[in-house]
């Protein structure tokens, strides 16, 4: 993880980690918008509204403040997976996870956005997190979809598949916010067009994988 320089003194103020915050935002502002490739230093130092020698003294360059950023959002990104619950009823699980992860579209959308542009350049500063923590996460959870499938709780289906269709439709929402109010129009783009996403990405992933109830028997 990337440490910030202020970090390494031996009594950092609480002013130091206001600093620290205070560029971090404006960082998260300028990359989830232009790209890394696309962003300055000196972009950065002028929507944090601080001189670029302050800016860097607490961050020595743009590959420390892009990775401290990217260290938060891998781990914040990954908490839904990491509560998807193998003891717990799959439907219910299935239904909370889509929800947490609208959730996360809703509340943090340049985090979603930042990752989205890392991913699309290829992962050059991330690679070693997909291939390690990332996929030993997603190996897990894939486990426990086999095993609800195995019991004939759900369908079979490939769990990959199902959580990277899960990921994707969950973060349109944020990585292509603006087409969405768009398409939608001023009266159905709201702070509800995500609690309508909610019960209609529910009911398509629920009605795919989960088995049909049994009606109950006429008298």
């Amino acid at each position: 993880m990337a440490i910030p320089r202020a970090a390494k003194t031996q009594r950092r103020t609480r002013i130091q980690e206001a600093k620290e915050e205070q560029i971090l935002e404006a960082a998260l502002d300028v990359f989830s918008a232009k790209g890394f490739h696309g962003s300055t230093i000196d972009q950065i130092a002028e929507v944090a509204g601080m001189s670029k020698p302050n800016l860097l003294y607490y961050f020595r360059t743009k590959e420390a403040m892009h990775r401290a950023l990217i260290d938060r959002v891998l781990d914040t990104w990954l908490d839904p997976l990491r509560a998807f619950n193998a003891d717990g009823n799959p439907e219910a699980e299935i239904r909370s996870y889509i929800r947490r992860k609208l959730e996360m579209a809703r509340d943090f959308p340049r985090e979603s956005r930042l990752f989205a542009n890392e991913v699309l350049q290829g992962a050059p500063h991330i690679e070693s997190e997909l291939t390690g923590p990332l996929k030993a996460l997603v190996d897990e959870k894939a486990e426990v979809i086999r095993a609800w499938a195995r019991a004939g709780k759900i369908a079979k289906c490939d769990p990959y598949h199902l959580i990277f269709s899960i990921w994707s439709t969950t973060q349109h929402y944020a990585d292509f916010d603006v087409q969405v109010r768009a398409v939608l129009g001023q009266k159905q783009a709201g702070e509800g067009r995500f609690e309508d996403a909610a019960r209609f990405l529910e009911q398509l992933f629920t009605t795919g994988v989960i088995p049909a109830r049994s009606s109950s028997p006429e008298a």
